[in-house]
């Protein structure tokens, strides 16, 4: 079983930046690949960004690539995404996910096996 915690979201102004970070319990994170969602009122829950166990590969939506970077601690069991030259269409609620497999978060987001809360995220033009 592994819990996910968010934290790190807030109002920003356009062009600023937020560091969001999800705190993972359990013994096994290392052993799991992470990454970021987000939803925005009245869309879908869309991809962001992943990372694999080890933290060597990474993959992010077309999007956030260039602005976004996504980064884990397997000493701290909390994985990051750090948020640069954020815009209102940024605006959303990120979760945060885990699983064991990495394609399994870029690619079928129904397979996830745990998921976070969410925390809110709103940039204001």
């Amino acid at each position: 079983q592994v819990q996910l915690v968010e934290s790190g979201g807030g109002l920003v102004q356009a062009g600023g930046s937020l560091r969001l970070s999800c705190a993972a319990s359990g013994r096994t994170f290392r052993s799991y690949a992470m990454g970021w969602f987000r939803q925005a009122p009245g869309k879908e829950r869309e991809f962001v960004a992943a990372i694999n166990w080890s933290g060597d590969s990474t993959y992010y939506t077309d999007s956030v690539k260039g602005r976004c970077t996504i980064s884990r601690d397997n000493a701290k069991n909390t994985v990051y995404l750090q948020m640069n030259s954020l815009k209102p269409d940024d605006t959303a609620v990120y979760y945060c996910a885990a699983d064991p497999d990495v394609n399994a978060i870029a690619t079928k987001p129904s397979r996830v096996e745990y998921w976070g809360q969410g925390t809110q995220v709103t940039v204001s033009s």
